[in-house]
């Protein structure tokens, strides 16, 4: 099969004109349909835009390759447009696009079109190839460029493969994978071939791609080469390269930055690798391999993984509050707003659920990156006492039937809550997530030379058994009651500001609390305050006082301060990734609506994503941000006497037009702080 044949004249145009690149897919799906190989458009056009979302096609040099497998499918084919003017892509170079090719993939376990659609896509990385097709003046001689280049490419590649059976062996290996293996997996292995013959260094490339692995590296290959280059942002093979000198990069590198990556295996310039007992798979790096790097990989791995759990729950909380607002309960619902009817409290409930999630997630796939698959459960557990604090101690003196052992008596004493709080939320969980991974990997490490018989059980029992006991611990014997002693430090100091008369400083510190860990134990220590201000208005009102009393109006204000405090961070960071978009990468800009929905139902945990993955730049802006709105709220005398809700309890709030000016301006100052203190992100990433 040759290009020419997934390529029709009807499904080609020379001189083509778009606004944006959302009209300029639309058009190329158009064109597709011409073909006559698509038989639901509707989903095929979904399919390349949700394809659109995970990473922009636009490779750089006015190219892009937009793609869609899909069901929608009839038979492979191809599209193609060149654009004399240019459109703007969100390419990774930031520049227009000036030819595009739109590839249809049936959705099939015949791969035969793949090998096609990889030679187009390496032919595209010649320079005088893209150039000779915008300056074809009829569809004819479009296809003959095509064609004269696929001819001179077969052949090309039959004389590679027949010097490869006779080659002695490879100075550099490297192997390359993108997502969804159609594109971007085979440009980069041309530019890493074209970059080696430049260089006069052998490399061979073995190409991980939708249609299966191809001109996969041999063991006596590796064993002889001197360096490894892994230009991929999907999983490949690795526990393989065990020993070698491993560079890896993105799949956006490997097209972009070839040379400077082979150099760098040819001199063996890049750490050892070595390969975990789970027999290792790698995604994208960028190359730097330290240890720094890897700490931020492993975080990145642990919070891409949370998101969804935040997000979703989140909108099904949100959704609980909306429900009980349209009927009539922001006012009265109280403590039991969002669950006032069974509709909302069945949405409060799996919202909840799914929130609760969050640190065990967060915490587990930190673990699982450093350590694989053995490092998951450990991980999950440490997440889960973050989460959830250590157990209330029972009255073990009077069940226990004997005097309390000094033994019995320490454990009482230290593994658990005693008062307090000893939730660590989710700074817990980011250090536990790390602590889970590397007990595992030390447990790996000592007992790698246990007689053959017992290595079987290694990962199902000595891994788990061992690591959970220790993960547990330290948990409950250090990091847990640490935070508890920590909690209860803040608390009385609220108290005392309270007792002052401080208005304003209470407002300041509280909603700052709100926005340190958001979610954790210096959030919930400010929310608690909160409620148990509200505790005490109801107290003073029972008592006689009105709802004027200084003292009630106190109550109210400690609230209204608690409540800004938590609505500020999402929010400001969906302004920030509006305002500075170049400081944000694609999957952080794509929350922006989910932020604000969030942000304005008080669910801080929309931030901890952003925070975890950034919080020496992240925190600092969304504390000022909230204590800003704290303050201006506590200056206005904004008062709130439901204990949740955001925007959907508004009703409930004193002075509510200066409560939601406290909030703009205080979601501001968290956005304006975000885009002076956080680094722009690669373009391949934005």
């Amino acid at each position: 099969m040759r290009v020419r044949d997934l390529l029709s004249p009807e499904s080609i145009e020379l001189n083509g004109s778009a606004t944006d690149k959302s009209d300029v897919i639309r058009q190329m799906v158009d064109l597709m349909v011409r073909r006559g190989n698509i038989n639901d458009r509707e989903t095929y056009e979904k399919g390349v835009f949700a394809r659109e979302e995970e990473s922009t096609t636009g490779i750089g040099d006015g190219i892009a390759i937009p793609h869609c497998k899909s069901d929608a499918v009839s038979a492979p084919g191809l599209a193609a447009m060149v654009l004399p003017d240019g459109v703007e892509y969100d390419a990774l170079d930031g520049e227009p696009v000036h030819i595009i090719f739109l590839i249809a993939a049936p959705n099939t376990e015949d791969n035969v079109h793949l090998d096609v659609l990889a030679r187009l896509s390496e032919l595209l990385m010649d320079p005088d190839f893209v150039t000779s097709l915008e300056n074809a003046k009829t569809k004819d001689e479009f296809l003959s460029v095509i064609d004269k280049a696929e001819s001179g490419k077969v052949e090309a590649d039959e004389q590679k493969a027949l010097a490869a059976r006779t080659e002695t062996g490879y100075e550099v290996l490297a192997v390359t994978s993108c997502p969804n293996g159609v594109a971007h997996t085979y440009m980069a292995a041309e530019a890493l071939e074209k970059a080696g013959s430049k260089l006069g260094i052998k490399i061979k490339v073995e190409t991980c791609g939708s249609g299966g692995a191809k001109n996969v590296v041999t063991d006596d290959e590796i064993a002889n080469a001197k360096g490894i280059v892994i230009a991929a942002d999907a999983n490949v093979p690795m526990d393989r390269f065990d020993g070698k000198p491993l560079i890896q990069a993105r799949v956006a590198d490997g097209i972009h930055k070839p040379e400077e990556l082979i150099t760098r295996a040819e001199k063996g310039d890049a750490p050892i690798y070595h390969a975990s007992a789970g027999a290792k798979k790698s995604s994208s790096d960028d190359g730097k391999g330290g240890a720094g790097h890897k700490i931020y990989t492993s975080l990145m791995a642990g919070v891409s993984a949370m998101l969804p759990f935040v997000i979703g729950g989140g909108i099904l909380t949100a959704i609980a509050f909306l429900i009980d607002t349209i009927l009539g309960y922001g006012t009265t619902g109280g403590s039991n707003f969002g669950s006032m009817v069974p509709l909302s409290a069945f949405f409060k409930y799996a919202g909840g659920l799914s929130m609760g999630l969050m640190v065990p997630v967060l915490a587990g796939f930190i673990a699982y990156s450093i350590a694989d698959k053995p490092g998951l459960a450990v991980g999950f557990l440490g997440g889960l006492l973050a989460a959830n604090g250590n157990a209330i101690a029972a009255n073990f003196a009077d069940i226990w039937p004997k005097q309390m052992s000094g033994f019995q008596k320490f454990i009482d004493t230290f593994a658990f809550q005693q008062s307090g709080n000893t939730v660590s939320g989710f700074l817990g969980g980011i250090a536990v997530g790390f602590l889970a991974g590397y007990i595992v990997l030390w447990l790996e490490r000592a007992t790698e030379k246990l007689p053959k018989s017992v290595q079987g059980i290694r990962p199902m029992l000595i891994y788990p058994v061992v690591g959970m006991f220790l993960v547990s611990v330290i948990m409950c014997f250090i990091f847990n009651p640490i935070i508890g002693l920590i909690n209860t430090g803040l608390s009385a100091m609220l108290t005392a500001i309270g007792n002052s008369g401080l208005v304003w400083l209470l407002g300041l510190i509280l909603a700052g609390m709100m926005a340190i860990d958001m979610g954790g134990p210096i959030n919930k220590a400010a929310y608690v305050f909160g409620t148990f201000m509200l505790t005490n208005a109801s107290e003073y009102l029972n008592q006689g006082a009105s709802q004027s009393d200084p003292k009630v109006q106190l109550c109210y204000m400690s609230m209204a301060a608690v409540m800004i405090g938590g609505m500020c961070p999402p929010v400001g960071i969906a302004i920030a990734s509006k305002l500075f978009p170049k400081k944000f990468n694609k999957t952080e800009k794509e929350g922006f609506i989910s932020n604000i929905v969030m942000g304005a139902s008080f669910i801080t945990e929309a931030a901890i994503p952003f925070a975890a993955a950034d919080p020496a730049h992240v925190i600092p802006a969304t504390f000022c941000g909230s204590a800003v709105a704290g303050l201006l709220s506590a200056l206005f005398g904004c008062t709130l006497m439901a204990p949740h809700g955001g925007v959907f309890v508004i009703a409930t709030v004193g002075h509510w037009p200066l409560y939601l000016l406290a909030w703009l301006i205080g979601s501001f100052v968290t956005a304006i702080m975000l885009g002076a203190l956080r680094k722009e992100v690669p373009a391949e990433d934005r």
